[in-house]
């Protein structure tokens, strides 16, 4: 129904009473022209105690009246029968069981088709209409003047009324509510649902309370808000459904601020995250991955870390006003990659970014950049080439925002953040974000590069004082493999030297010094050297280790073990000597795999013990593997089950080459989190004239 009272819509026939006149209870009683009682309703049968039969055919005035209002009531009652007009007001009556009440009347002429005349009388409880009367007029108040907008909706949940506190809300005056739905007078809004959990209301009379609800009204369309809804049925007083009540609550203030406060909070946490995934290892690559994770999706949907290319090779880079910046890509992330791959530049690649290009701005001011709403001519400064552009349109980037690396007072590079499916623009706050995050990693991108080029520098040195050998040499077949540190540790100084000696000998070595970085490359060097110009004198290898011993001692503390062995084909045997390094394995046909029984010895720099030298057998086909304690070491393994491991392997690979062998011992036995480098040579006595 649209109204209490009201036929139904389709006019099917007269709705349910509204009750009203139940509450109020009121008492009909008419009366002859003598003043005698002819009808006498159930109302007045409780209004003035008196049954039916008790009050029909008796003078009103002797049962109702006190006797001293009794002349007034008779002159009341004769004028209203003589004039025809009605007479209302309060009267006190007297009831049946001796008490008075304070009625209020209402007392008509009646006509009926004969030309008869009776007098009907309405009365109602004064207290009862007093009551009702405060209940409406508070209500009134409280609904005109209350800040919260109320609303009734009648059972098709169109607008029967609403308050001015919901004319301002909803931006439209009552009459433009009035018959229209929700979805009709809210259409920026999800109005369907409010509907939906009207209707359950409807249904269930269960009441929804504070209900958020977030969108845009006419009052203010170009902002978002957000209400507390309530929603109550309405029944009167028979139990019949005339509606819904809608209460609304304007918390806009306070969703604000829980969203500010929760964006704090994600933030704070985004911060914290960064700190703890950022510079985990000091790999380049791996460093500003780990930026590009901690910004998608929290932050953008993609992210870009470029350096400049100058920078990542360890030098400084200034760029004017009209110059390119050349950019190396590092790492690039994206929720979704596949619209926008050919867009990227795939991490590795140098890049020339022209003097208008944003990026090429953010690295030459080392100032952030931002584009909140990106326009079509916005594209082609972001992106690196006009097709780029169109790829990343077709994307829908929308929002941009680059903000530079610096470290150490130098700009590194920028952090490149776009916006596709996010609809928000990047704002003051992203901006702050950003900036953290950038400022953050910055350190460890640095640190990550220095160490980089610390590391390939060492690097380079070291390869370049290892051995290039021949495959064949003096009898022995001779393949070898070094293997440098990990990402997260500096390179060591491990070595390795195949020397032909006189007489179709060969020395061979293997040592690895104390230490890492340069300093243990340089060492290396230098024992190298020395090792190389003690052997062309034909030393019996104990000697040679005491001479290499006192040359350490003079090398600032530098200690390093080392295994010198020389094989002699002609004798079939090789003579070794040990300087505190792990014993060599051989293998030899029709037998287990066996480390050498050797004499330890001290390591190299240490002194005060003498080195011996051992002399082994070897014949055609026989292998003498040397190895540092790279290969077998593991923070968490003994030793012993590790060199039983290296014997097991090679006791599983006796038709293999050497090269196979070297390359499946690494692979096997190597483990990424062991960051210490490793040299590893195997020799296989040849048969004489092969």
């Amino acid at each position: 129904m649209s109204a209490a009272g009201s036929l139904p819509a389709g006019g099917d026939g007269p709705a349910r009473p509204s009750g009203l006149l139940d509450v109020l209870r009121v008492a009909s009683v008419v009366l002859d022209s003598e003043g005698r009682i002819v009808l006498w309703s159930p109302q007045a049968e409780e209004l003035f105690g008196y049954t039916a039969q008790e009050a029909l055919g008796r003078y009103a005035a002797r049962i109702m009246v006190h006797e001293e209002h009794l002349d007034l009531v008779r002159k009341l009652f004769a004028e209203v029968m003589r004039t025809g007009r009605s007479w209302a007001g309060a009267f006190p009556i007297r009831h049946k069981d001796g008490g008075t009440r304070l009625v209020e009347f209402r007392n008509m002429r009646l006509l009926d088709d004969r030309g008869d005349v009776y007098a009907l009388g309405l009365a109602v409880d004064q207290t009862t209409v007093r009551r009702m009367e405060q209940d409406v007029a508070l209500s009134t108040r409280i609904v005109a003047q209350s800040p919260i907008g109320l609303a009734v909706l009648d059972s098709g949940l169109r607008y029967v009324s609403v308050n001015p506190a919901l004319e301002q809300i909803n931006g439209l005056s009552a009459d433009e509510h009035r018959g229209r739905t929700m979805r009709e007078v809210l259409p920026l809004m999800d109005a369907a649902t409010i509907e939906q959990a009207a209707e359950e209301v409807l249904r269930t009379g269960q009441p929804l309370v504070d209900r958020s609800v977030t969108g845009r009204t006419p009052a203010d369309p170009d902002a978002d808000h957000a209400w507390a809804v309530s929603l109550y049925r309405l029944e009167n007083a028979l139990g019949t459904v005339l509606g819904v009540a809608v209460s609304v609550v304007d918390i806009t203030e306070q969703y604000r601020a829980n969203a500010e406060a929760e964006t704090a909070r994600r933030r704070l946490a985004l911060i914290a995250d960064a700190s703890a995934r950022i510079g985990t290892t000091l790999d380049l690559d791996r460093t500003a991955g780990e930026l590009a994770d901690v910004a998608v999706p929290e932050l953008a949907d993609a992210a870009a870390v470029d350096l400049l290319d100058a920078v990542v090779r360890g030098r400084r880079s200034v760029i004017g006003p009209a110059e390119p910046a050349l950019m190396r890509a590092l790492a690039v992330r994206w929720v979704d990659a596949s619209d926008v791959l050919p867009a990227a530049d795939p991490p590795g690649r140098v890049t020339r970014y022209a003097p208008d290009r944003l990026i090429t701005e953010c690295v030459r001011t080392g100032l952030p950049v931002m584009v909140p709403q990106v326009k079509d001519e916005d594209l082609l400064r972001i992106a690196r080439s006009p097709e780029a552009a169109e790829v990343l349109a077709r994307a829908g980037v929308h929002s941009y925002l680059a903000v530079p690396l610096i470290a150490r007072g130098e700009v590194l590079g920028a952090l490149d953040l776009i916006r596709t499916r996010n609809p928000h623009p990047f704002d003051e706050d992203d901006l702050l974000l950003a900036r953290e995050l950038a400022s953050r990693a910055a350190v460890q991108i640095d640190n990550a590069r220095w160490y980089q080029n610390a590391r390939d520098t060492a690097l380079t040195l070291q390869r370049s004082l290892l051995p290039s050998h021949p495959s064949v040499t003096g009898g022995l077949e001779v393949a070898s493999r070094y293997q440098p540190a990990g990402a997260t540790s500096e390179v060591g100084g491990d070595w390795f030297d195949v020397i032909p000696l006189d007489g179709d000998r060969t020395a061979l070595v293997v040592g690895d010094v104390m230490g890492s970085g340069i300093p243990a490359a340089a060492t290396m060097g230098r024992l190298r050297t020395a090792t190389h110009t003690l052997a062309s004198l034909g030393l019996d290898p104990a000697v040679l280790l005491e001479h290499l011993n006192r040359i350490t001692v003079e090398l600032d503390e530098a200690i390093a073990t080392c295994v010198y062995a020389v094989h002699d084909p002609d004798q079939r045997r090789c003579v070794i000597a040990n300087a505190g390094h792990l014993p060599p394995a051989r293998i030899r046909a029709g037998h287990a795999p066996e480390l050498l029984d050797l004499p330890t010895g001290v390591p190299l720099g240490v002194g005060g013990v003498a080195f011996s030298t051992t002399t082994v057998d070897l014949e055609p086909g026989d292998r003498l593997v040397f190895y540092t304690d790279g290969l077998v070491e593991t923070r968490r393994d003994p030793l012993d089950e590790r060199l039983d491991r290296l014997l097991a392997l090679l006791d599983q690979q006796p038709g293999h080459s050497l090269d196979e062998v070297c390359e499946m011992l690494l692979r096997t036995l190597h483990e990424p989190d062991n960051f210490d480098d490793v040299a590893l040579l195997i020799a296989r006595v040849t048969a004489p004239g092969t």
